[in-house]
């Protein structure tokens, strides 16, 4: 059995480029498919937040389903929100998370970081976090991360100024995708441009489809669709 650590986001708002607060939280299904990937599989997952704080789920990634198509995109068939919804009331390791701080690397078998707009808030400067991305890099134990989680990437930056990903094929969520979401006016910062100015070769699928990137230990997703092919490949690499 593995031992897998999901690093969630504490942010429960995300502040945009006018400085209202935005609310958000981490991405249900981006979170619960994972788990339920992982603990099918007989893996214990375990959860840590910036200093351990409960995390918050975005409301727009639960019931009612309008509102979760519509970030998905035109044409997208929604998650099946109340399956979503029963995925996040068994996932109790969510209620009891371990402080961010405290973790030692060594101790898991692989990391995973889902997303929603809170990574962009809070993951985005952390530097518990970048250490542990750099030290997971390193190790080449697997690493996975998806949609607006790749925000956590731009602190594990070195005292040099050189990041540990630059250089590395990556994906992320997209700046048509922000825009067709609504926020690209909206955000003091959009997370492909940033992830292409420290230098990762950024690559970019259809949006709302799945689109995985695989370089080294480091597996990305670029939008929600593209968690349950990524955890399958997360998993893949456990054994």
């Amino acid at each position: 059995m593995a031992k897998i650590l999901s690093v969630v986001t504490g942010a429960d708002h995300w502040t945009l480029a006018d400085g209202t607060a935005h609310p958000t939280g981490f991405w249900a299904e981006e979170a619960v498919t994972p788990y339920q990937v992982f603990t099918g599989a007989g893996h214990e997952v375990v959860v840590a937040t910036p200093g351990g704080l409960v995390p918050s789920v975005d409301r727009a990634s639960l019931p009612p389903m309008s509102t979760a198509a519509r970030r998905r995109g035109p044409g997208q068939d929604p998650p099946d929100t109340p399956w979503v919804a029963a995925g996040m009331e068994a996932f109790e390791e969510l209620r009891r998370p371990v402080a961010l701080e405290d973790v030692d690397p060594e101790a898991y078998d692989a990391v995973f970081y889902p997303g929603g707009h809170g990574p962009m808030e809070d993951l985005s400067a952390d530097p518990a976090s970048g250490r542990l991305l750099t030290e997971t890099l390193a190790s080449s134990r697997p690493l996975g991360v998806v949609c607006h989680a790749p925000a956590a990437l731009l602190a594990a930056t070195g005292p040099d100024g050189v990041n540990a990903f630059a250089g590395y094929r990556l994906t992320g969520f997209t700046n048509t995708e922000e825009d067709r979401a609504g926020f690209a006016d909206k955000a003091k910062w959009l997370l492909q441009d940033r992830l292409v100015a420290l230098g990762t070769d950024f690559q970019e699928g259809e949006p709302w489809a799945p689109f995985v990137i695989t370089d080294r230990n480091l597996v990305t997703g670029q939008n929600p669709a593209s968690v349950a092919p990524l955890a399958e490949e997360l998993l893949r690499r456990i054994g």
